[in-house]
């Protein structure tokens, strides 16, 4: 499993409404992006803003970080974002009461 955390800085005009609105409004169009498991959202008071994604392959995930998704980016942040991947050895979920340990996968090659 692959966790990519993605940043930029919001310009002035969009503050935390027209950010929560935008993402309401979006956040149906991630659920057939290929081989993402999740997304989260986020916003902080000093003026970042991004996803916290969770994805099978980092092959998926580069592939949607570019294209349409990074042109739509940009146009609208005026920055390209800035993108951390890491590689996931455990998660801890207590809604489900579950733990899960990973095997290492391909991803340590590229970290």
């Amino acid at each position: 499993m692959i966790t990519a955390v993605v940043r930029y800085k919001l310009p002035p005009q969009i503050d935390y409404a027209a950010c929560r609105e935008h993402f309401h409004k979006i956040a149906p169009d991630f659920r057939e992006v290929t081989g993402l498991i999740s997304k989260h959202f986020i916003w902080s008071e000093n003026g970042w803003a991004g996803g916290v994604y969770q994805w099978e392959r980092i092959e998926d995930a580069k592939a949607f970080y570019t294209g349409p998704w990074l042109e739509g980016i940009i146009q609208r942040y005026g920055m390209k974002p800035q993108i951390d991947f890491y590689e996931v050895f455990a998660v801890t979920d207590n809604t489900r009461g579950k733990i899960e340990l990973f095997k290492e996968t391909v991803a340590s090659k590229w970290l």
